[in-house]
């Protein structure tokens, strides 16, 4: 009887400790948008295609969004921009150490101070722990 509710959008069917088969009249329910059946007891397949499932998509995950386009498309502009974001960076951090030789010695110099400090605390730390077990 479920299925004569042809105009149905939304339905929420969780947590009521329903059990058996998904009514194969659900499928009538073409304007169901959301379904949530989680926290139930159901046995056996959804009577319905969902159009985000790969088992369905005869183009192979290959989806095309409202205006027709074709996502792959967008995932190689988000990679070069990616990949270009990058590229920029490391070499706008990299070109100024190598051709500025002040900053190059300044930050290693830095660099080896603070590894400096930590090797001395660590080493505090070792020895007091060994003292306490003593």
């Amino acid at each position: 009887m479920i299925g004569d509710m042809i105009s149905l959008e939304s339905l929420d069917f969780s947590h009521n400790k329903f059990f058996g088969a998904i009514p194969s009249s659900m499928s009538n329910l073409t304007f169901l948008s959301h379904l949530n059946l989680s926290n139930n007891n159901f046995s056996g397949p959804i009577p319905r295609d969902c159009p985000d499932d790969d088992s369905h998509d005869p183009h192979g995950g290959d989806y095309e969004d409202e205006a027709g386009e074709n996502d792959k498309s967008d995932e190689i502009w988000f990679y070069f921009v990616i990949s270009l974001g990058f590229v920029t960076g490391f070499w706008g951090v990299i070109g100024v150490l190598y051709l500025k030789k002040n900053w190059r010695h300044d930050s290693f110099g830095y660099m080896d101070e603070v590894a400096e400090r930590i090797y001395v605390v660590v080493v505090l730390k070792v020895a007091k722990l060994k003292n306490r077990l003593q």
